[in-house]
């Protein structure tokens, strides 16, 4: 008997779109392990492998068939007539069909094509070419594809072999189209070991700098004016601070006196918020601010002394001041700035206060080492990035204690980091191992989305364009690296704003409700070490419970005795 079963389905249905199910596994058969053909199983040791330590070479030759083409053509006019007929002629060509159709070999040729036609006929009709399929199913997101990748390098053409290390990079506000570049290179009595020049840039030109400045002295620093693009601002190493003119190249225009100059090497100068837009300060590790005007430059504006420990009148000693690493300042807020020292404290100032109180109102413990970068959030103004001990931290002017978000200590030293214009959560770091990390807060908060290799030699500085796909990464051996990264980490969604406004509250709500936890621990430890009562207002006293114990313990035994001696 021989068991069959048919299947039927309509013809319009063919072709149609399969619907599929999802099923668990079934097992079908399960072989259990051999004993005794597992016991017969040797393990080979040693075991030797012939191996050939010399290369082997070859040499084929093919030749394959040449293919002979040739060229030809047919005029075809009418076809399947015979010569006798007139095509022209319409009853010549209509009686010899006639003729045609009456032979009997016609109609079984029709015939036998008549089966296959009708074949393909229906098969037209049952599948719709133009259907489209699987419209009701959902578009599937695109995939973010995180990238980057070096599109230049630049290196410094007054020393082609070593090259001087970067001190600083600065984007040109107009655009960002070209990027201003100092170097510095001295020895252990900050002589120059060669040449002291900055250069100017083009983006779209690598071989050949567009103009170059010749500072009198090592350049650490070199700032545009954002108001004046023509017009920049630099740090020397023997603590004055200096202005150029674009335009005009070479030296200085103007130098301020070596007698109101700082009493170190100066590491950072930035253009601040002006009515006149001329105005800019600088820091020193001597542990002094002062503010410039580029006009004037035989004396400083003004002078603020980064001192936390006060003396006796309190006034700020130049002595017991910190000394300034980095330096920060935000245009739209005026009067305010921070500077990162080098014992590893973040300093808020505000240059209108009036007490020494109010002129530094805030101090971080952010590292346990000089702070290399401090930078400002371009959309948190509350929220700043620092770089030192190996460690990148984002803080909260409203959490004091501890950072709300801190990297995981790096095997190599992080040497700065910037945050991108353009997408508030990213942030680039670069390591003294050439490598250059993208985090992005939003995506993964213990480890970053990207990192590239882009050099051998340590990476010191990092800034990015305004337009926020472009950072300029430069090293210790002059180079700078154009890096350029993708739309993904370039451009951000319509919900990145709110979503990182949501996690940066709740991470400083965290740190808030840690630091009252400290506090609360930190002052019982000092109640028990001055004697005092631990215990709150309102709760029983636990050692109340233990004397009533031993009143009545001590009660109870004289009523014992008292009893005996009676007896």
């Amino acid at each position: 008997m021989e068991i069959t079963y048919q299947y039927t389905k309509v013809r319009c249905s063919f072709g149609r779109q399969p619907l599929f199910c999802e099923q668990g596994p079934e097992m079908c058969d399960s072989v259990a392990a051999n004993e005794k053909e597992q016991k017969l199983y040797i393990l080979r040791n040693p075991v030797h492998q012939p191996t050939q330590n010399t290369p082997f070479f070859s040499e084929n030759h093919v030749n394959t068939i040449r293919a002979e083409y040739s060229t030809s053509g047919a005029n075809h006019a009418e076809g399947g007539w015979p010569k006798d007929v007139n095509v022209i002629d319409p009853e010549a060509t209509q009686r010899y069909r006639r003729k045609v159709e009456k032979d009997d070999g016609y109609i079984h040729c029709v015939m036998s094509l008549a089966g296959g036609m009708e074949h393909y006929v229906l098969q037209n009709n049952a599948i719709d070419m133009y259907e489209t399929y699987y419209a009701e199913m959902s578009a599937l997101p695109a995939v973010e594809r995180n990238s980057m990748r070096t599109v230049n390098v630049y290196r410094d053409p007054s020393a082609p072999g070593a090259g001087r290390p970067v001190s600083s990079v600065a984007w040109d506000p107009d655009g960002g189209h070209h990027f201003a570049v100092s170097y510095v290179d001295v020895d252990f009595n900050r002589i120059p070991r060669g040449s002291v020049d900055a250069f100017f840039w083009d983006l779209e030109n690598a071989n050949l700098p567009l103009l170059a400045v010749t500072p009198p002295c090592t350049l650490l620093d070199l700032q545009y004016n954002p108001r004046d693009h023509n017009v920049l601002a630099g740090a020397l190493v023997n603590g004055q601070v200096a202005v150029w003119d674009r335009r005009k190249g070479g030296p200085p225009v103007n130098t301020c006196p070596p007698h109101v100059a700082h009493r170190d090497l100066v590491r950072n100068v930035l253009f601040i918020s002006s009515k006149s837009g001329q105005e800019f300060f600088s820091a020193s590790p001597d542990g002094a601010c002062k503010w410039w005007d580029c006009r004037n430059m035989n004396d400083y504006t003004e002078e603020m002394i980064i001192d936390l420990v006060k003396s006796a009148n309190d006034v700020p000693n130049m002595a017991s001041s910190f000394g300034i690493s980095a330096l920060e300042y935000e245009p739209t807020i005026p009067t305010r700035f921070m500077v990162g020292t080098e014992n590893g404290c973040v300093i808020g100032g505000n240059r209108k206060g009036k007490t020494p109180l109010d002129k530094l109102p805030g101090k971080f413990d952010a590292h346990l080492g000089p702070v290399w970068a401090l930078r400002r959030n371009p959309g948190f103004l509350k929220n700043f990035l620092t770089v030192g001990d190996w460690t990148a931290r984002v803080w909260s002017e409203d959490c004091r204690e501890s950072a709300v978000i801190f990297s995981p200590p790096q095997r190599h030293k992080i040497t700065d980091g910037d945050w991108s214009p353009t997408r508030l959560s990213l942030m680039l770091l670069t390591q003294w191992d050439g490598l250059v990390s993208a985090w992005d807060l939003l995506r993964r908060q213990h480890e970053p989305v990207l990192t590239m290799q882009a050099c051998e030699e340590p990476l010191l500085r990092v800034t990015m364009q305004d337009a926020g796909s472009l950072a300029a990464c430069g090293s210790r051996k002059g180079n700078i690296y154009m890096i350029e990264m993708s739309h993904s980490l370039t451009q951000s969604d319509k919900n990145d704003k709110s979503l990182m406004t949501i996690m940066l509250e709740r991470e400083a709500k965290r740190e808030r409700i840690l630091e009252a936890r400290l506090r609360e621990i930190r002052l019982k430890m000092r109640q028990a070490e001055e004697g005092s009562p631990t215990h709150s207002i309102g709760e029983p006293d636990p050692a109340v419970g233990d004397r009533d114990l031993a009143d009545a313990a001590a009660e109870y035994t004289a009523l014992v005795k008292k009893e005996m001696a009676s007896m």
